[in-house]
């Protein structure tokens, strides 16, 4: 999500709340005569809390025990197979999510069912109760019990997944952007102390068509939510932005992970828990100019963590306040957006 985006949203909210607060009293004010050289009087304004921020997390051996709990558990409900995702929402609380047939990636589909649940840890037991019917669960050391609303016993643990492509090399012909050795081809990028780029990095050369591999590491904000919970953002030729942002458990909408940002969401919400390494992988090719015009449109095919979330989508404009689409190109940016979003091994195969 850009910056200009974000403001607009703030001042359209601004403008909504003085809209829904004005009274009559207000309007008879605003249209009554004035006189001539009277000095306007200002309506006095309570000055606005500020946001309060809560924990960033980047080092997974100091998140506590919410990280813990918090995470992916996979397993049986009745003769069938389940999935859930915990998403930890600070303080001790926490969303379940239930999905029929197994994880996303893994067996579920968006047509299939889903529960959300929520619930809090206590007495060393995070419980879920209040789903739909008898749905609810209990998670003790790394196990989750409970039952479906058709009374299915549900038996699940936790697990760790790893994408298929996580360290992948770049084959023959691949070009490597940034291995954590140097930023010689970037410009305004800096490498932390364990090796990883960070935001707001630009390619010095133009990103050409072909095979992009990055892999990227999101913080755990627990107690953030919505676009402020590790938001980045990978933008093709500064066009075309892939959304980057901590969507475990969410929907998969076009402004979350996996998103051609507010143009097309995701085929399936692909995001890991925060902390995890996560890669995409873009087939991409530029627009096509001839004599000044556009002959053919953008086209790109994303996997994330090696499951298919966009496939050979053409857009026909830039993304929300991307460079506008001419015949010259535009390099790989690393969106910055004041959160601590990491990046490793990136590199590319051009297109023949």
């Amino acid at each position: 999500m850009t910056t200009r985006t974000v403001w607009s949203i703030v001042a359209a909210a601004g403008l909504l709340a003085g809209l829904a607060c004005a009274s009559p009293a207000d309007d008879a004010a605003k249209n009554a005569p004035t006189t001539k050289n009277a000095p306007a009087k200002k309506a006095s304004k309570a000055p606005r809390p500020p946001k309060a921020e809560g924990p960033t997390f980047l080092d997974p051996n100091e998140t506590g025990p919410d990280y813990a709990v918090q995470g992916e558990y996979t397993g049986s409900a009745g003769n069938g197979k389940i999935g859930v995702q915990v998403v930890a929402m600070g303080k001790g609380q926490f969303v379940a999510v239930f999905y029929q047939d197994g994880l996303p990636g893994d067996g579920y589909t968006r047509d299939k069912k889903k529960v959300r649940i929520e619930g809090a840890t206590k007495d060393g037991k995070t419980v879920f109760e209040g789903g739909s019917g008898k749905y609810g669960a209990i998670i003790e050391s790394g196990k989750l019990t409970g039952q479906t609303d058709t009374g299915e016993k549900i038996a699940a643990k936790r697990i760790v997944r790893v994408s298929p492509t996580l360290g992948a090399k770049p084959p023959a012909g691949g070009v490597v952007l940034f291995n954590g050795s140097n930023t010689d081809a970037w410009t305004n990028a800096r490498i932390d102390k364990r090796g990883l780029i960070e935001i707001d990095a630009e390619t010095k050369a133009d990103l050409p068509d072909g095979t992009l591999h990055v892999e990227f590491l999101l913080p755990f904000k627990p107690e953030t939510h919505g676009q402020d919970r590790g938001n980045s953002g990978i933008y093709l030729q500064r066009r075309y932005e892939i959304q980057v942002l901590d969507s475990f458990g969410l929907e998969g909408k076009t402004g979350e992970c996996g998103a051609l940002y507010m143009k097309v969401a995701p085929l399936v919400n692909m995001c890991y828990p925060p902390l995890t390494w996560q890669t995409y992988d873009i087939e991409f090719e530029a627009a096509k100019w001839q004599d000044g015009k556009k002959v053919k449109d953008m086209s790109l095919t994303l996997r994330q963590n090696g499951v298919v979330v966009q496939d050979n989508i053409h857009l026909k404009s830039q993304t929300g306040a991307g460079r506008k689409e001419s015949p010259e190109g535009g390099p790989l940016w690393l969106q910055g957006h004041k959160n601590p979003v990491f990046f490793r091994n990136i590199w590319i195969v051009p297109k023949k």
